[in-house]
Parts: C-alpha cells; structure tokens; sequence
C-alpha cells in the first residue's frame, strides 16, 4: 500500500504506557539514496515502483531516515522491506542496499530482501545470497504486478523449499475485496492468500495489511486450522480500519497472530501507536502486538539466532 503520508499527528515525545518490551515495526520500507535521485527513470521502467511511487508526494526513505523516525517514535526495531520489483536485477541492485542497511545497523534494522519468482534458478541463487547475508525474510512480494501465480506450484515450489531450507518468513501484500481504491491496493485477496496457505502449509507467512480480512474468516474452524503459520500486520491500518480491527482480529485469532507495522515512510509510525493506544487491550496485548511477537517470530527464523539487543538484554 502506499499515499501520499509522512505527516505526524503526535508530538515526538509520545510513547505508550506499555509492559516492558522491545517495540519493533514489523513493515518499512527503505531504497538507497541513488533511486530516489533517479526515481523518474524508474517509473518508467517498473510496474510496481511506479504504482507506488509515481506521484511526488509518494516518500521515499534511506536508512538513516528511517532510524531518525524510529528514535522519534521510540521504536527500537524496524524490519525494512524490499518491493515487488518486476525484474531480477532490480531485485538484486535493491537487495543491495538493505543488505547493506542491516549490517551497519545490525541491532536496529533486519533484512527481508525481494525476489522475483519468475527468474527461475537465479531468483533460488538470490535468496540464497541473501539467506546468506543476513536477511531474515523475503517480501513485500506483489505476485499480482510481478507477474505469477502464488498458487502456481511448479513456480513457487522451489522458492518456498529454498525459504524452508533457510528458515526464512516470507511477508506478502494483501488486498481487501471490498471497500475503497487507493494507490498500490492490488488485487491479492483472502481466497488467493488462502490457497498459498493451504497449499504450503509448513510456511511461515505474513499477510501485510490485516490479510486484507482474511482473519475474519478465522470463524470457520478449517481457515483457524490453516493459519497456524501465519500473521497479520498492521501496516497502514489507519487507511483502511477502525481502531477497533484490533480487539475484533484479536478474539478471532489471538493476539499473539498480529504484528504491529506500520508501512513508513507512508506514514509516520506514531499514528499507528496511537490507534493501538487507543484501542480497548490489555496491556499484555498491545505488549505482544508491539514487540513480543515479533521478537518470538524472528529469533525462530536464520537457525534461531537473534540478537540479545533485539531482546532488550
């Protein structure tokens, strides 16, 4: 998803009156300070760079950005995404850069690096080198502008094996089926998503975006089953949800399933914490929403190492 945001709606010196915990946004986005400069050149040549970025509102962010917000925000750890790039070697010129990002910021930032399924053997290679590098996830996928079918086995079966093989959590985007258009909401939607699920079950997944609504669905004892691997984050929540999606998806699937993200630099991350803050949790909740979770879920991840700061020790 993504706008025009950037705006902060609460003064620097806010934070939440939480349980002691490592407060970590689970969905950021970062680009190297060349394709900013560049960015009408690339327009041109990505589908999804240019649906997200088109417009010269849309913000584009470099590392130190990011962690200039996140002291703002009081967050002490970002997962910064790469996006659904169309071609290969965009994936790997961008892959770069947050490989790079994550090893001069070892203990703020962590890695999800972008493939692009359709380039077969090197597409497997590119995981690997990042799997290799540090990087504890692939996404943002965008199978709808990349071009394949997430349901597509005799494409994603090798990638998801290579993702397995390193532990890697895979993050997509997720789009509601219903409600209002914006920039960048595409068309992966809960069926599709639970498909991919279904048919990969041993995956470990996160559906950005509340899944686009797939944990309503959660009713159904057989969807429950299904998502035994996957999460939710919250990212741009304040675009598409009430406050109160957070108490709803939390009786539904448990707390324990959501992550807090918030989809910077789309918006500023305090507009996020304050829909949290606002919504009726415990405060063990909005613990786990906020951090807990997500530390569990990466020190499980890249053979369970995990950095004792990212554990607030």
């Amino acid at each position: 998803m993504t706008g025009w945001g950037g705006e902060k709606d609460l003064p620097p010196s806010f934070h939440l009156n939480i349980m002691s915990s490592v407060i970590t946004d689970f969905h950021t986005h970062i680009f190297p300070p060349w394709l900013r400069e560049r960015r009408d050149e690339y327009i041109k040549v990505d589908p999804c760079f240019s649906l997200l970025y088109s417009h010269p509102k849309a913000r584009i962010a470099t590392a130190e950005e990011l962690l200039a917000s996140m002291d703002e925000a009081g967050i002490e750890l970002s997962v910064v995404l790469n996006i659904g790039w169309a071609s290969h070697e965009l994936c790997v010129k961008t892959n770069d850069y947050i490989l790079d990002s994550i090893s001069r910021y070892p203990t703020r930032l962590v890695g999800f690096c972008s493939i692009q399924p359709r380039a077969g053997d090197s597409a497997l290679a590119e995981l690997e080198r990042c799997a290799k590098a540090g990087a504890k996830g692939v996404g943002e996928l965008r199978s709808d502008i990349q071009g394949f079918d997430l349901t597509d086995k005799t494409i994603m079966k090798p990638t998801i094996d290579a993702a397995l093989k390193h532990d890697l959590i895979f993050l997509t985007h997720s789009s509601e089926p219903v409600g209002h258009k914006y920039p960048g909401k595409g068309s992966i939607t809960p069926d599709i998503l639970y498909s991919f699920i279904t048919a990969f079950p041993n995956l470990t997944l996160v559906c950005a975006h509340w899944g686009g609504g797939l944990p309503f669905y959660a009713l159904m004892p057989e969807v429950a089953k299904a998502l035994t691997n996957v999460f939710f984050d919250t990212a741009a929540t304040v675009f598409l949800y009430k406050p109160e999606i957070f108490e709803q998806i939390g009786r539904i699937i448990g707390s324990h399933k959501i992550l807090f993200g918030t989809d910077y630099p789309l918006m500023h991350q305090s507009r996020v914490l304050a829909q949290i803050q606002s919504a009726q949790l415990s405060e063990g909740d909005k613990a786990k929403i906020l951090g807990a979770n997500a530390q569990k879920l990466l020190s499980e991840v890249g053979g369970g190492k995990m950095s004792q700061t990212w554990l607030g020790e």
